[in-house]
């Protein structure tokens, strides 16, 4: 089989996509069925095991594509949104027709409850960035909510319309100072550098591929390495990390040092993580 990015192709020896039939060998091939995230995130690991490294996560409402499910539970999938494959549980998954997103959750994180009342247990939660198809809006006791096409409840206040932009990436990212670093995690419960960058470019509209190489391979233009140049959004790519810069002084990551999304001195960062082995290798500026 010629090589390829398993990350970005949904292709195995024994089986592989139906539009990639001429391009990619394959003992067989597959049309895919259209299914969306009805948990609050779903794993894609790297193999169908629970132990599997984390590559990703899918948040709550997200379009995908199963390709194949084993008798494990184990769906093979690739996500709509940054195309992204990989092997997700299929008790999160939801097989239904592709569906036109109506809001996105703008607060860092949202409960969906079973009905419009705050008092019930909620179902499930949603992180920042996921998006809902609301069907209509109902008033109880002086709160606004949206019911979803699935029947439950979400706060109106915590989501906006689909079209909505943040003006800036860098105060969502802001947003997610204190969350735990998580290899993998891509939500308010636990993110890494490459997510966190994801998730602040795609709330402003700027669509940002998952991982940190191919962010820096595909993001913006090239900025020079000299720190005067750089401009608050900027992103900085070491090998295998990025983080944004956040004014003359300081930037801001998920990074694994401090385990946490953090400011950090901008100076002090750079001089750690050279002598760490991994030196500053581009400066990307998008928008």
């Amino acid at each position: 089989m010629p090589s390829f990015d398993r990350r970005l192709t949904p292709a195995r020896p024994d089986l592989a996509a139906a539009h990639l039939k001429g391009i990619i060998e394959a003992a067989d091939y597959a049309e895919g069925v259209a299914a969306r995230v009805v948990e609050a995130l779903a794993p894609l690991r790297v193999a169908p095991r629970p132990d599997a490294t984390l590559d990703t996560e899918a948040l709550y409402g997200e379009e995908l594509t199963i390709y194949d499910e084993d008798e494990d539970g184990w769906a093979w999938v690739q996500l709509a949104h940054d195309g992204y494959v990989g092997y997700a549980p299929g008790g999160a998954l939801l097989k239904t027709p592709r569906r036109i997103a109506t809001h996105v959750v703008t607060a860092l994180r949202t409960f969906i409850f079973p009905a419009p009342s705050i008092k019930e247990p909620p179902v499930t939660w949603a992180s920042l960035g996921a998006e809902l198809n609301i069907v209509r809006e109902v008033e109880e006791k002086g709160r606004r909510f949206g019911i979803l096409d699935s029947g439950s409840a979400v706060v109106m206040a915590h989501v906006r319309d689909i079209g909505f932009r943040e003006a800036d990436p860098v105060a969502v990212a802001e947003r997610f100072l204190g969350t735990p670093y998580l290899w993998g995690g891509k939500s308010s419960f636990g993110i890494d550098c490459s997510g966190l960058v994801q998730t602040a470019l795609a709330a402003a509209g700027i669509r940002c591929p998952r991982d940190s190489d191919l962010q820096e391979a595909n993001l913006g233009d090239a900025v020079s390495l000299d720190p005067a140049q750089w401009r608050r959004g900027d992103i900085l790519c070491w090998p295998g990390h990025v983080a944004f810069v956040r004014d003359a002084d300081t930037i801001l990551h998920a990074n694994a040092h401090q385990m946490a999304v953090a400011i950090e001195g901008r100076d002090a960062a750079l001089a750690r993580i050279t002598a760490a082995g991994s030196p500053l290798r581009s400066v990307k500026r998008v928008g």
